[in-house]
């Protein structure tokens, strides 16, 4: 493989003004500051911005109600007041800190038992050799059931794997990485992806209508079949891009891939039976006549089951976890069933911080009415110039995997973007949700390709077991067809859906009904 260094990929004129952009860009994102500190930031800039606005006594009629709002200033008595007394009440009550709290304790304590790994591994092993790169693309994408430590797990896993089968073990770990990060969104199973967005979603929705509720399973249906159209175009990208580009590997394979140990397979194999046990008793639940589960009128759209989907997988983590860990006998005590979850709660601490803040500047941001004056405006601006329909999505589309390149948290970034483009959208009578979907092409496809993406330090030591002259631009090159693919393959799949009508997840379509 050639020597991709920083500073410029090949001598091409194409090579060396890719590298400069992307220099930039991570010259940018450098200077802007911590996520945290980013919203506290915001949070004063709304109440500035407040103050100015309410100066001149501006004014807007809500959407939904036809009542005249005027912007109300937070530099005043009433502002100060609202800040202090509603400070915890906008952390506390703010919608995707509990759901994802407690939807962690579950995942998080199947992760720190080992469950995951040893799944993602298993699967990956007994994949036949002809399918060895869609293997690993499906469990990557799959594998952010495991969060942020599927970014450690599984680029270096497929890359010994590749390495196993007489492949390039750099083109294994440009598969698992890009799986890994521009899949991210994708999955079969509710993640704590799902609610966190989703509840940011409802938080931002509730300015224009507070009826309107976005659920963790909205966008389930679109999520579930872009697992196996990712997969497929991650493995083409792998094999007819990248394989041949890189060449045959000359280096010498240190590493050796452990195999899956019988007790770890016999682990599995437990957690696996618990699981079956555990959605046959749900479905026995579900099913039967007058079931709790079910609306008033027998129907499972809406129903208690959509409504609790979290606790629902919450228990069934919990139930395989526990199973694992006991047979594994990394839990022999009750007491170790807190621990580990205690352990997963840690590696949430930088969530909570950011959550404090971020909930501070949209409660600030709705309470002022800034909110639906910009998403008015904004609305008829669109309108007046015809941009609405399939043209204005792709363009938000866009414009999202331009800012994610310089803001890498996407949780961040959707706080950042909701309470403005949800009350927007939704006046144009777009679907939260379907709103939703679209940012989460857009984030997770160029999350690969941003420097401000720390993982791809970890990824890229990983890629110096291989290459001892690679650097970042080498990475990054490999990374760039999977990110710009992904965005193209992904956005034409939600214009699909958009014009065959399919539903995004249970009764949600592109537009509101």
């Amino acid at each position: 493989m050639a020597n991709l260094e920083k500073e410029g990929v090949g001598t091409s004129p194409q090579s060396k003004g890719l590298m400069r952009f992307l220099n930039t860009v991570e010259q940018v994102g450098n200077r802007l500051p911590d996520p945290f500190m980013l919203f506290v930031l915001l949070a004063v800039f709304a109440i500035l911005v407040s103050w100015l606005v309410s100066s001149f006594g501006v004014t807007v009629v809500h959407p939904g109600t036809g009542e005249k709002l005027a912007i109300k200033s937070l530099v005043s008595e009433e502002g100060l007041q609202y800040i202090l007394t509603s400070m915890l009440t906008n952390f506390t009550e703010f919608k995707p800190l509990g759901v994802v709290l407690a939807m962690m304790l579950g995942i998080g304590l199947a992760e720190k038992v080992g469950l995951l790994e040893t799944a993602i591994k298993k699967s990956i092993l007994n994949a036949p050799k002809s399918l060895v790169t869609y293997a690993v693309i499906f469990i990557g994408i799959l594998g952010n059931l495991a969060s942020d430590a599927a970014f450690v797990i599984i680029p270096p896993l497929a890359a010994m794997i590749f390495a196993t089968v007489g492949r390039h073990p750099l083109a294994g770990l440009a598969a698992g990485f890009s799986a890994v990060g521009a899949g991210f969104s994708a999955n079969f199973i509710i993640a704590g992806t799902d609610a966190l967005l989703s509840g940011i979603s409802t938080e931002a929705a509730k300015s224009v209508d507070s009826s309107v509720i976005v659920t963790a399973v909205d966008n389930w249906y679109f999520m579930s079949v872009s697992v196996i159209i990712l997969s497929i175009a991650g493995a083409l990208i792998t094999e007819k891009i990248i394989e041949p580009r890189l060449g045959v590997y000359q280096g010498k394979i240190e590493k050796k891939l452990d195999e899956v140990s019988p007790l770890e397979g016999k682990a599995l194999r437990n957690a696996g039976i618990s699981a079956l046990v555990f959605i046959a008793i749900l479905v026995t639940v579900l099913f039967i006549p007058d079931s709790p589960l079910r609306n008033e009128d027998g129907g499972i759209i809406p129903s208690p089951f959509l409504q609790g989907i979290v606790p629902i997988i919450l228990f069934l983590f919990i139930t395989v976890g526990v199973t694992y860990g006991i047979t594994v006998k990394k839990i022999t005590k009750s007491g170790d069933v807190a621990k580990f979850m205690g352990e997963a709660m840690k590696d949430m601490s930088g969530f909570i911080v950011l959550i404090f803040a971020a909930a501070q500047f949209i409660a600030y941001f709705n309470w002022s009415n800034m909110g639906t004056w910009i998403a008015v405006n904004g609305a008829e601006l669109l309108t007046s110039i015809n941009l609405t329909g399939i043209p204005v999505i792709i363009g938000f589309t866009l414009l999202t995997a331009g800012l994610a390149l310089v803001i890498f948290s996407g949780s961040a970034l959707w706080a950042l973007e909701a309470p403005i483009f949800i009350p927007m959208f939704m006046i144009l009578n777009y679907d939260p949700a379907f709103i939703q979907a679209a940012y989460r092409i857009a984030d997770s496809s160029v999350n690969i390709i941003t420097p401000l993406n720390p993982y791809i330090i970890i990824v890229l030591a990983f890629m110096k077991d291989y290459d001892k002259k690679a650097g970042l631009g080498s990475l990054i090159s490999l990374m760039l067809p999977y990110s710009i693919i992904f965005l193209v393959v992904w956005t034409i799949l939600l214009i699909v859906f958009a014009l065959l009508g399919i539903p995004l997840g249970p009764g949600v379509g592109m537009y509101l009904n």
